[in-house]
């Protein structure tokens, strides 16, 4: 098979055309698969690729509205974020439909082909964004954006090179890759390999991890030995259906950092106080770490029915410590679920799905990492929304109600609204994460049992730092002990009966680490051991919040908790599906009957991965309770034509910061142009101005300077026309603002 004909291959395959079949799935499902496919390949970086998939949604979504007599663009001529988007309406089309296929694909191609060409995998991208743009008949080489002429082609072209100049100014710092502007750690990096954690000096923050090589959950490899913290200020970020209302500016060191939906801090370790109620809640929730991670073996011969009839059913979250801790079965694993009597789609009891507990966890695990494929939390959650799409028993009514709308009016609407949702659950994860900095299960366990233990205080190794004892899963090495050692040199260090880590796993192919005895300072979460834990705070759970606001949406999107037929399911092969080790050890099927069921198993994986205590995985529910009815409603609002103007949330964001630059510069101008800005503090300052591309082009102003309104002159003269880009850095904080040369 040719070059030629692989790619028009590789497109119908993405259409699901056979011969000369009708496509099965909507041009914008298409784009969904092939974006899905470029994630899988690309870094593992969940809140931009969150950032990736509303931005891509929105495109496919103002692609469709504006040819619909009812329905409101969300982007074009509108202003979004402070970021005003001209738009003159199109002209009347005699078929619509291709018309809309038309403006979706250009937009789409545009906007995927410009958000990863420096991914690692970027030829493999660009190559399948170029099969599919080709095999569906349109030309690469029509790059106009005048859509005034009608031409669908140019209206997506429009579309997608607005929302490429609102990205660089969003405030994700696209255009310095999403760098970090002023956060700092707060601890020296940990070295996994070696034993224990003496680095450690705060055991309340986050701390970096040093590894030989590290390597994402894409399976990429990052030539940097220590990773830094990924996207601390994303609160940042201009969010879709998140108000004022939900966000706090707070401040640490001179800096701001935005917090939606703030959850107040999580429990801290006081190294004086180990009996008061916070640090308690800490070294129960760290513990449970290390005991939930005994789970992980199939050896135990311990069997669970996980069919709907024992699991799932929450009715409420834990809303004080007490419930919190009565919320999880600390040694057995679980929650207070206790599943369903009656499947309500068939009236008939649902089935026992026996397996061993094991099996189970190890799946769960690695099932809800970052997908089944590695399309990360949000991608996730959009092959589910595909999959429930694509089930015999399920009709695509919006809401649940009203008539069956076609395939693409299903996929543009749903995505939106799905994409808005994690959107904005990303930009409230990691913007909490950001300010509350909290330390991770590998640190925190390591850190207390490098002190020792604080239930007996008349032997040698107490500590009031230290972790609680219990029984039969945290003790102290004693003379005699398998752990002693040569010359017992181990006598006294604590030991933990868990998952013993990749000390025990020469190939994972073919072995499995089992469940023992292990020192303490041996240990490891249940994650590849070239990526041991994310390169990011714990506080609070990313997967929970993604999860519940999808589920949510799903809830919402669907006019129905229930999966199609009441019975969701995941098929993972005996011996084929695990990553981390060899297994499971037989066939194993995870099911679900609703959508928050799925949600809450989702985060009890990150519990068994080694990744998060308790304390982390609560907020994020909660928070996801929010976010996915405000995205559903916000979004019906413009599939119903009655959304007012949104509201400019980083101009008044702006004024509440120690400095900003101003919004009154001619915009577009030529050849030169007056930069005003003010600072609210003594501090060094730096203006740049940057190409699109992010090449330095100018510095304007590089020293200290006092507070106060000030202006400085900029000529453009030997620049060709074009975008170009401000970076005003006061401090700590950098913010880029867009201008566009004539000539």
């Amino acid at each position: 098979m040719n070059n030629r004909f692989f790619l028009l291959w590789l497109a119908l395959a993405t259409l699901g055309c056979s011969n000369s079949a009708e496509a099965k799935n909507s041009v914008a499902r298409a784009w969904n698969e092939t974006i899905l496919s470029a994630i899988r390949k690309d870094f593992a970086r969940p809140p931009v690729q969150a950032r990736n998939l509303f931005h891509f949604s929105v495109a496919l979504y103002d692609a469709w509205a504006v040819y619909d007599k009812t329905a409101q663009p969300f982007f074009l001529g509108r202003t979004v974020g402070g970021f005003t988007v001209p738009f003159n309406g199109i002209s009347a089309q005699v078929n619509v439909q291709a018309a809309r296929e038309e403006a979706i694909s250009y937009a789409a191609y545009r906007l995927l082909k410009y958000r990863y060409k420096y991914s690692p995998a970027a030829k493999e991208a660009l190559a399948r964004f170029d099969s599919l743009f080709i095999a569906l008949g349109y030309d690469t080489l029509k790059t106009s954006t005048n859509y005034s002429t009608g031409s669908p082609a140019s209206l997506g072209n429009y579309l997608a090179q607005k929302l490429i100049e609102f990205g660089i100014q969003d405030g994700s710092n696209e255009l310095f890759d999403f760098g970090n502007a002023f956060y700092k750690p707060g601890n020296l990096p940990i070295d996994p390999v070696k034993f224990g954690d003496s680095s450690l000096t705060d055991p309340n923050r986050w701390q970096p991890i040093t590894v030989g090589t590290f390597i994402d959950q894409n399976g990429n490899i990052i030539p940097v030995k220590t990773p830094p913290f990924l996207c601390p200020e994303w609160g940042n970020v201009t969010p879709f259906a998140m108000t004022l209302n939900d966000r706090k500016i707070l401040r640490r060191s001179s800096n701001d950092y935005i917090v939606y939906h703030d959850p107040g801090p999580p429990a801290y370790l006081d190294t004086l106080h180990p009996d008061i109620e916070s640090s308690v809640l800490y070294k129960w929730g760290f513990a449970m770490v290390s005991i939930w991670q005994s789970h992980l073996s199939p050896a135990d011969s311990v069997k669970w029915d996980i069919s709907p009839a024992s699991l799932g059913n929450i009715q409420q979250l834990p809303r004080t410590n007490d419930e919190l801790k009565n919320f999880y079965n600390l040694t057995a694993g679980g929650d207070i679920g206790k599943g369903r009597t009656l499947n309500p789609k068939t009236g008939l009891a649902y089935q026992p799905n026996i397996v061993l507990r094991g099996d189970f966890t190890r799946v769960l695990a690695e099932f809800w990492a970052d997908g089944p494929s590695s399309e990360t939390p949000p991608g996730h959650w959009f092959t589910i929304l595909n999959y429930v799409g694509d089930h015999p028993a399920f009709q695509k009514r919006f809401g649940g109600q009203g008539p069956i709308v076609d395939d693409l009016e299903w996929d543009v609407k749903t995505y939106f609204v799905m994409a808005g949702a994690v959107h904005d659950a990303a930009i409230s994860a990691w913007g909490i994460k950001g300010w509350y900095d909290y330390v991770r299960p590998i640190s925190a366990i390591r850190y207390m049992t490098d002190k020792g233990q604080c239930s007996d205080s008349t032997l040698s190794n107490y500590s009031k730092a230290g972790i609680r004892l219990i029984p039969g899963l945290i003790e102290v090495v004693k003379q005699g002990d398998s752990l002693a050692g040569v010359g017992n040199k181990n006598v006294g260090k604590i030991k933990l009966y868990t998952w013993r880590g990749h000390y025990y796993i020469k190939d994972p192919k073919i072995n499995t680490a089992g469940v023992g005895w292990i020192l303490a300072g041996d240990w490891w979460p249940y994650q590849r051991p070239s990526f041991v834990t994310p390169p990011f705070a714990g506080y609070i759970s990313g997967h929970s919040t993604y999860s519940r606001s999808a589920a949510e949406v799903m809830t919402l999107l669907t006019g129905d908790e229930y999966f199609p037929g009441g019975l969701g399911e995941f098929h993972a092969q005996k011996n084929e599906y695990l990553v981390f080790e060899d297994g499971p050890s037989n066939d194993i099927s995870l099911q679900w009957a609703t959508y928050r069921d799925a949600s809450d198993q989702c985060s009890l994986s990150r519990i068994w991965g080694g990744i998060h205590p308790p304390i982390d995985d609560i907020p994020g529910r909660v928070i996801g309770q929010k976010i996915g009815p405000a995205a559903f409603n916000l979004a019906k609002k413009y599939f119903l034509g009655e959304a007012t103007q949104a509201e400019d949330d980083l101009s008044k964001r702006n004024a509440a910061m120690d400095w900003k630059l101003e919004q009154n510069y001619p915009n577009p101008f030529n050849p030169s142009t007056t930069i005003p800005f003010s600072i609210k503090q003594n501090t060094f300052v730096s203006l740049k101005v940057f190409d699109i591309v992010g090449r330095e082009v100018a510095t304007i102003l590089n020293g200290d300077m006092k507070a106060g309104n000030y202006t400085r002159q900029w000529n453009a003269s030997g620049l060709s026309a074009g975008i170009y880009f401000y970076r005003l850095s006061a401090g700590k904080f950098i913010e880029t603002k867009k201008l566009i040369l004539l000539k």
